[in-house]
């Protein structure tokens, strides 16, 4: 059996299919039953891994997230906030959806700092009076607004 000293091969934390692999390429010769039995066995091992691996991502995938029932409750307007979204029972996130709908058409974001929202009629009854809000008050504002 031929033995390689580590200047001939570095390559010590590889793992026993590459080993071979290298010295077959080496010695230009076939595998002997020995080392196909050693190449097996970490072919045996590698692949649990890989399946187990595959199952994780599976139940990954199984386990996905479900809404939350209170976010799609629908609720009842205010009068000022059914002039803004509609007279309908709506959830919270489509009530949210409809507001930046009414912002956007009617351009009303800050074109300087785009997390503030300017106020026309409606929603400054909506705002308290206020000319501008920034978006982040926009959650609490819709909370006061709706029973």
């Amino acid at each position: 059996m031929l033995l390689l000293s580590n200047s001939e091969f570095p390559y010590e934390n590889l793992g026993l299919l590459v080993f071979f692999t290298l010295l077959r390429i080496r010695l230009k010769k076939p595998l002997n039953a020995m080392a196909k039995k050693a190449v097996k066995k970490t072919a045996k091992k590698a692949a649990p891994k890989k399946a187990a691996k595959k199952a994780v991502k599976k139940a990954a995938k199984k386990s996905a997230r479900k809404p939350n029932a209170a976010f799609m409750a629908p609720l009842n307007l205010s009068d000022a906030l059914a002039a803004v979204v509609g007279n309908k029972p709506l959830p919270r996130t489509q009530i949210i959806k409809k507001i930046w709908e009414y912002i956007k058409k009617n351009k009303l974001q800050d074109s300087k700092n785009k997390r503030m929202i300017n106020a026309d009629e409606k929603l400054k009854t909506l705002f308290a009076g206020k000319k501008q809000i920034s978006m982040f008050d926009l959650a609490k504002i819709v909370n006061n607004n709706v029973k």
